[in-house]
């Protein structure tokens, strides 16, 4: 049985675009060796590759735990939170819901190498929020509330604490996510 976190490849790959984007900004904060700084940015562009249509979920789906090794290899926690940024984005032609995983992981990446972490976390899920086309909304609307489905990235778990919690919570509520 499909969990409804995984939403069709269309929204998927709407998801892709935006999951990429917020990734996308964060990325020069991620500072380890070369290889690990090359295998987060070759992510980066098989995301949006995969959100243009240039590549396939089948294609994806195997690779898109590259990022998140490379987290491991990153010297700053700002660094690690980036990469795991661009490998929540690279899991959305696995399954939607890890985009919000992406915009969460971002948000912490700008709040922990921001002096101001509070106001840099508004203003960056701020940010998130404005790049949300009508469609893009929709298709977050389909996601369940944060900790209420356990069939993916959106169960009480790694997603659902601190900064990413909060974040994930907050773009939720402002585009109105579906009652579980």
């Amino acid at each position: 049985m499909t969990s409804i976190q995984t939403l069709s490849d269309p929204d998927r790959r709407l998801l892709a675009r935006w999951a990429a984007a917020c990734a996308e900004r964060v990325s020069p904060l991620v500072d380890g060796d070369a290889a690990a700084v090359g295998d987060v940015a070759h992510a980066l562009a098989r995301t949006f590759a995969y959100a243009d249509g240039r590549s396939s979920a089948a294609e994806e789906i195997g690779r898109r735990l590259v990022a998140v090794r490379a987290a491991s290899q990153v010297s700053t926690p700002a660094g690690a939170a980036a990469a795991r940024a661009v490998g929540q984005a690279s899991a959305v032609a696995h399954m939607g819901a890890h985009a919000l995983g992406a915009a969460g992981y971002a948000v912490k990446a700008v709040a922990l190498a921001a002096p101001d972490g509070a106001e840099a976390f508004a203003a960056e899920v701020q940010w998130q929020l404005d790049q949300l086309d009508e469609a893009c909304r929709a298709a977050l609307r389909l996601l369940p509330p944060l900790g209420s489905d356990r069939s993916g990235p959106l169960g009480p778990g790694l997603l659902a604490g601190g900064v990413v919690g909060s974040t994930i919570r907050e773009i939720q509520a402002q585009v109105g996510s579906t009652p579980a």
